[in-house]
């Protein structure tokens, strides 16, 4: 599971790496090596953001290598490094170079709230509608590899479900506040000398989108209440971790400078932070480690299957992003809310199933840190 300073540990069962780094004298480790897919890291970094101590653990320089059936943090990783795609044994290779290299990097992390009041974090995406479906019943292929995915997404196109819902954003180009923990996630100092490797010296990119076409409205149509004479409530009292400034507590309503999309019947919402959603779809080409941006896509009820099936082919070469697709919506926010209609469904994070219900989000600019040659 991880490679540390002094042995390895191997997970045995779910939440065990979680449970290992919540309790583990992190002073003894210059780096944790995950050697899986992607799920073992959302395990990891939660477990560091569980600790008291999380300011501290959080710095900790993270390595992946791909041992799954997604890989897409390890595929970002090898893309970002400006080589041509691969995959399989070679993108291992490539990610192992990599991590000889030793360079480590701030890396954004999204923090999420479930209806449960429960909070957790993630480094990847949030998923809900057709992707989210198509992750999880295509475990009955794993032993395909990657190859699952295919699989899946042609099974589910034959049988395409529209999806009810409701989802706002905060747009990149607004939320000001979010500009400053931004800067303040790059200045973070970790007081543990052995996590604080060299730093990329690249210069953070604050990036600023208008809002897509047809989806900027005035105050009165997106008919979001502003909190009147004071500041939301924020949505992380009493939990640990970072606190999140732009989110109010998912039972209280939206600032007014969020934009409600006016559709309500969708296919698919997929929140990307990272470039790959699996080793050969390249979801979000514009997307960097700690851009401080969520990449927003959604795809509206009406597409055709055939318009569905050419937009995936296209995301192979992170071509969707450049082809005027009717029905697609790209944009760059800093936070989201998303609140599903009655009935069953699913939805995830970073590939795993979480509960279905609202669900609301907001970045949180170079939190962590990864080795990333």
């Amino acid at each position: 599971m991880e490679l540390k300073g002094k042995g390895e540990e191997i997970k045995k069962r779910q939440n065990h790496a979680r449970e290992l780094v919540r309790e583990a004298d992190l002073s003894q480790w210059d780096a944790l090596v995950i050697m899986s897919g992607d799920g073992l890291l959302h395990e990891v970094i939660n477990g560091l953001l569980e600790r008291p101590d999380w300011e501290d653990a959080i710095c900790t320089p993270l390595g992946i290598l791909p041992g799954g059936s997604g890989n897409a943090l390890a595929a970002s990783v090898h893309y970002y490094s400006g080589v041509s795609q691969v995959t399989s044994e070679d993108l291992l290779l490539s990610c192992g170079f990599l991590l000889c290299n030793g360079l480590v990097s701030h890396m954004d992390l999204v923090s999420l709230h479930l209806s449960s009041g429960h909070r957790l974090f993630s480094f990847l995406s949030l998923a809900w509608g057709f992707v989210a479906d198509v992750d999880v019943e295509s475990e009955k292929y794993r032993h395909a590899g990657a190859a699952r995915f295919t699989v899946g997404t042609l099974v589910r196109l034959a049988s395409l479900r529209i999806y009810k819902g409701r989802l706002a954003y905060l747009p990149a180009s607004r939320g000001n506040n979010m500009d400053k923990s931004v800067q303040n996630g790059a200045a973070a100092c970790c007081t543990n000398p052995a996590s604080c490797w060299k730093l990329s010296s690249a210069p953070r990119q604050l990036l600023e989108e208008s809002c897509p076409n047809n989806t900027c409205h005035s105050n009165n149509s997106l008919k979001l209440r502003r909190l009147e004479g004071r500041s939301p409530r924020s949505a992380t009292k009493d939990l640990p971790g970072p606190p999140d400034t732009l989110l109010p507590p998912l039972d209280q309503p939206l600032p007014s400078d969020w934009v409600l999309v006016p559709e309500e019947d969708f296919v698919l919402m997929l929140a990307m932070y990272q470039s790959h959603l699996a080793e050969d779809l390249l979801a979000a080409p514009d997307a960097r480690l700690d851009d401080g941006v969520i990449h927003l896509f959604y795809v509206t009820a009406g597409i055709s299957r055939r318009a569905l099936l050419r937009l995936f082919l296209a995301m192979e070469k992170g071509a969707h992003v450049d082809t005027n697709y009717q029905h697609l919506v790209h944009a760059k926010v800093r936070a989201l809310r998303l609140e599903p209609g009655s009935g069953k469904g699913i939805i995830t994070v970073d590939g795993e199933v979480v509960e279905y219900g609202p669900i609301q989000a907001e970045v949180h600019g170079g939190l962590g840190r990864l080795i990333s040659g």
